[in-house]
């Protein structure tokens, strides 16, 4: 069965969640930042994914925009950065005007062109993601954006992956998701979905008893994709 549905996700996926630390580290007067900007957003990053993961587990949902805050109050404390209140609203601040990467457009409207649907199905609140989607100008290229505030539980729970079916009325094997995160393409390959591990990081694949379809460095050949599968 060809595939109708493309499904992405949004952080570290269509979005760079380093941009918030790249460019607050360039302006003026950030040496401290400069000199710990990577660092700092790894850890960041990490944080916020292990707390989604912890609460998806014990049952205690919040928004996204609260696991974002405490894994950056993490992050600043790990580096040296937490006296620094200023530095946090900016880091916060350019959160939600993070940067698409530069393939994203071009690879979302030749998809759309085809006739295929396009989503975000993501763990970010609704009104990060419309932030992040208008800041991106990809709002013309999506036919949806889907977060897991409508189930009230992060990925990689079964009813996040369940909204797909739901919004497009497709089956599984119609969908092709995309995501950065090797266990978000791992578990979706799990819940039957045909999956592309955009692996920008070149991480080593994770150890689990479910591997996505496709390992790419980027998103550019999408398209391409679709076609083979």
């Amino acid at each position: 069965m060809a595939i109708t549905t493309c499904i992405f996700d949004a952080y570290g996926t269509l979005f760079d969640v380093s941009a918030a630390a790249r460019e607050c580290a360039a302006e003026p007067g950030r040496e401290a930042l400069a000199a710990t900007w990577q660092k700092l957003a790894g850890d960041w990053r990490l944080k916020q994914l292990q707390y989604t993961w912890l609460r998806a587990v014990i049952g205690d949902h919040c928004d996204f925009w609260d696991v974002t805050q405490n894994g950056l109050d993490y992050a600043l404390e790990a580096n040296g950065l937490s006296n620094d209140a200023e530095l946090r609203e900016r880091l916060l601040a350019l959160y939600w005007e993070l940067s698409a990467y530069d393939e994203v457009p071009v690879m979302l409207a030749t998809l759309k062109d085809r006739g295929l649907a396009t989503a975000i199905l993501s763990n970010g609140s609704p009104q990060m993601l419309a932030g992040a989607v208008g800041s991106a100008g990809i709002g013309d290229l999506l036919d949806d954006v889907l977060s897991v505030e409508t189930v009230g539980v992060f990925k990689p729970h079964k009813s996040v992956y369940d909204m797909v079916g739901t919004r497009f009325d497709c089956q599984p094997e119609d969908v092709l998701f995309m995501s950065s995160n090797g266990w978000d393409a791992a578990a979706a390959s799990r819940y039957g979905f045909q999956t592309v591990w955009a692996n920008r990081a070149g991480e080593p694949v994770d150890r689990l008893p479910w591997a996505p379809n496709v390992v790419v460095a980027d998103l550019i050949n999408v398209p391409e994709i679709v076609n083979q599968l």
